[in-house]
């Protein structure tokens, strides 16, 4: 749209020429037919054949004067359409630069907001980790490297929320007995599985 834009402005700016040199022709010889006219009022030519020649070019620039002013009208009326369409391309310009400056800020804003959250994550994570054995985290850190960034997942109705595949029985009864405190890990995908109540065991 801006490059819609600056061809119009070109156009533009390129009729507003073309007018102003048309104007200038049409004043030049207005300018001469002024000067041929008093010429001719002044009484100075006596001749008859050059009284005849002088109102002949008179008439001549008249007829001149006549078709170069239609030319400035119909050079008016082309920039008067560009104009116009250079107003509207600026207009629909400014709307789309408005919905691109409202899109920085709301991107922006949850940028900010990401942000923050991240930090808050990142903390709580911290206080976590210092209570969780060193040998643990680097399992869970390895594993999620591994997994695109998911070391661990819940356990949900007998489903690794890891891989999405639901536990066999024998799986199962392992994890059940296995210590609330020992680390069990899915057979498919092999990340940490967390128990919860709704772990289905």
């Amino acid at each position: 749209m801006r490059d819609l834009l600056v061809a119009a402005q070109t156009q533009e700016s390129d009729t507003a020429r073309e007018q102003t040199k048309a104007e200038q022709d049409v004043d030049q010889v207005r300018k001469r037919a002024a000067r041929d006219q008093d010429r001719l009022d002044s009484g100075a030519i006596t001749s008859p054949k050059d009284l005849e020649n002088l109102q002949r070019e008179i008439a001549s620039l008249a007829k001149r004067q006549s078709d170069l002013e239609d030319v400035v009208l119909e050079i008016m009326e082309r920039r008067e359409a560009v104009q116009q369409r250079v107003a509207e391309l600026t207009r629909r310009v400014e709307s789309v630069q408005a919905r691109i400056d409202d899109a920085v800020a709301r991107r922006d804003a949850a940028l900010e907001e990401i942000d923050a959250e991240t930090a808050t994550i990142t903390k709580e994570r911290e206080v976590v980790a210092g209570s969780v054995p060193a040998d643990l985290i680097g399992l869970y850190d390895k594993l999620r490297a591994q997994h695109g960034g998911v070391g661990a997942a819940r356990l949900y109705q007998r489903r690794c929320e890891g891989c999405r595949l639901e536990l066999n029985i024998t799986e199962l009864n392992e994890i059940r007995q296995a210590p609330a405190d020992s680390v069990v890990r899915c057979e498919n995908c092999r990340r940490i599985l967390v128990r919860t109540p709704e772990s289905g065991l």
